[in-house]
């Protein structure tokens, strides 16, 4: 079974990389991630806090999860844009 040894994000790719114990890496643009579940400020500044403070919970966020769903719950109060 492999193991995660490091979860970062990279400014240069604007992406989280992943690398596991077999030598495998995993990337997840953050950009077309954005695009396509962030609806308002407010959600796409959750998934950036996410992405600069706890980059292994925004990877399995976004590999094991509903992203819209979360975005939905933790912002719903915040919906003030028209």
């Amino acid at each position: 079974m492999k193991q995660l040894i490091s979860c970062e994000f990279s400014i240069d790719t604007a992406c989280v990389e992943l690398k596991y114990s077999n030598g495998s890496i995993i990337l997840i643009n953050c950009t077309a991630v954005e695009d396509a579940v962030a609806n308002s400020r407010f959600q796409r500044s959750e998934l950036d806090w996410l992405i600069y403070n706890d980059s292994v919970s925004y990877a399995e966020l976004i590999l094991n999860s509903d992203p819209k769903e979360y975005l939905q719950t933790v912002t719903g109060l915040l919906q003030l844009d028209y």
